[in-house]
């Protein structure tokens, strides 16, 4: 479970990111956050991994205040929470495999990294994250080989390979063509019901998040505007979040 409890985020310049935002997310739901660029979007998802630390109220993570964690505490917080970005974050000159492996290089030797000394079961598991997205004949090809979509999915198979609990992604599928955006979108909706794990999207495309997620909430100027089921968002709901402005939709 994850609480924001009168969150609110203050950058150093002085811009609001989050004004007070009170929000229970329940584990293995899939929530779509919306809005204006601006809005807050990043900052909400970001805090809930610490890349962005909240300046009042409490953030709580299944009964743990996430501004209480420290070193090594924090870092096995941090593992426990997937991260997937629009720019894949992938090494490029490097295999698919390769780079699902890449999460596991903090639990080992200096050396047995710098020669690739990973063992069966490593190889194993990091096959398997591969095959749930789809791309496990991918495995040993160059991630600059790949298309924007199987790099993605590149990136969704190495954090699948952390075990985590919750995965948090920030548009993920910006960069993708519409069929592709779909086709990533409904990979996140598998994995959420196969395997119950928590998933937040910062989305651009309305039209994806409504047909994807179970959950929307919508931010405008850091504020929690609108929070319900995807099948209660109305015309007047959108054009709340969207101050009047267009609503962007897959392909625009």
């Amino acid at each position: 479970m994850i609480e924001f409890k009168n969150v609110s985020k203050t950058y150093p310049n002085g811009t609001k990111g989050l004004k007070d935002v009170n929000l229970t997310i329940d584990q293995g739901e899939f929530v779509a956050i919306i809005g204006l660029s601006g809005a807050g979007k990043s900052t909400l998802i970001r805090t809930i991994n610490r890349m962005i630390d909240i300046t009042e109220g409490q953030l709580i993570v299944d009964g743990v205040d996430v501004m209480s964690l420290k070193g090594k505490t924090m870092r096995r917080y941090r593992r426990k929470i997937g991260m997937i970005f629009q720019s894949y974050n992938l090494v490029t000159r490097s295999t698919a495999i390769k780079n699902v492996l890449s999460f596991m290089v903090p639990d080992m030797n200096f050396f047995r990294v710098l020669l690739g000394l990973f063992n069966k079961e490593q190889k194993i598991k990091a096959l398997e994250a591969l095959d749930k997205v789809g791309i496990l004949d991918k495995a040993y090809t160059r991630c600059d080989e790949l298309s924007g979509g199987q790099q993605q999915r590149v990136s969704l198979a190495r954090t699948l390979n952390q075990s985590p609990s919750i995965i948090l992604a920030d548009e993920p599928v910006a960069a993708l063509d519409p069929v592709t955006a779909r086709q990533v979108m409904a990979d996140f909706q598998r994995i959420n019901k196969d395997m119950n794990i928590t998933v937040l999207i910062n989305i651009h495309h309305v039209d994806l998040a409504l047909q994807y997620a179970s959950r929307v909430i919508g931010i405008r100027a850091g504020e929690i505007v609108y929070d319900g089921p995807t099948t209660s968002v109305t015309q007047e709901v959108l054009d709340s979040i969207y101050e009047g402005n267009a609503i962007p939709q897959a392909g625009e």
